[in-house]
């Protein structure tokens, strides 16, 4: 098996080995990854962190060797903090990176990064406060950065900027924690899921102290959140039906 990492700022995981295919979500800055399949212009690969599987362009990504794939997975991550910082290559060229890249992989692509990071578990109440810095990023599907973001990946890296691990989809997430009986038990930070007419775990945002929610909804938002869902205050009735509230530990 062969291994590689991102070494561009943002890079498409596809559906399918296209250009035009569908994006299901991008690769950040130093994110490391399987390749699962090679062919003359793509690798369908899946993404250490989550599992999640995808093609990518070979133009867009570094070959890696096998120890340095396994010594990615025992490294703490260090991700940036700012929306958008930059790092330097050792021809002086400059990347940007934007919030929540892997920059702890910088010195393995000969870059160096003096911008902020952050490294270490947080306490959960710092999760409103990351989920904030996302607000009114227009909504992407497949996308997970300030430029572009979709429901569940707006939940995954903000908990993922706070030491926590969730997976890509809502449906996915929504396996992850305990679930709460009522609205009354959850706090800030606890993700509430929505689903659509099949039944089917279509959305996610992340709970705010009395009775709001933060999510990505033609934009990330903040909504009204009751027994029946969410509350959009500008259209006057609800968007989403609730379905369950999860605690993440």
């Amino acid at each position: 098996m062969d291994y590689g990492i991102c070494n561009l700022s943002i890079v498409p995981l596809r559906a399918e080995t296209s250009d035009i295919s569908e994006m299901v979500t991008q690769v950040l800055y130093g994110e490391h990854f399987k390749i699962l399949e090679t062919r003359k212009k793509w690798s369908r690969i899946r993404l250490a962190f989550d599992n999640y599987e995808g093609w990518i362009d070979n133009k867009q990504y570094f070959n890696i060797a096998e120890e340095d794939y396994t010594d990615f997975e025992k490294k703490e991550l260090a991700l940036s903090s700012d929306l958008v910082d930059f790092v330097t290559a050792s021809d002086n060229q400059l990347f940007s990176v934007c919030l929540g890249s892997n920059i702890s992989a910088a010195s393995y692509l000969k870059h160096h990064f003096e911008g902020k990071s952050v490294s270490a578990k947080l306490p959960k109440e710092h999760l409103i406060e990351t989920a904030l810095l996302y607000l009114n990023t227009p909504y992407l599907w497949g996308g997970k950065t300030p430029f572009g973001i979709d429901c569940s990946g707006f939940t995954q890296m903000v908990y993922k900027l706070n030491g926590y691990k969730l997976l890509r989809d809502a449906s996915q997430q929504a396996t992850q924690g305990e679930a709460l009986s009522f609205i009354e038990e959850s706090e800030p930070g606890d993700l509430a899921f929505f689903d659509n007419e099949e039944g089917k775990i279509t959305h996610v945002g992340i709970i705010m102290k009395d009775n709001y929610i933060i999510h990505a909804h033609g934009k990330v938002r903040v909504d009204r959140l009751d027994h029946s869902g969410i509350f959009n205050y500008e259209m006057r009735n609800h968007t989403h039906k609730l379905r369950v509230i999860k605690r993440i530990v």
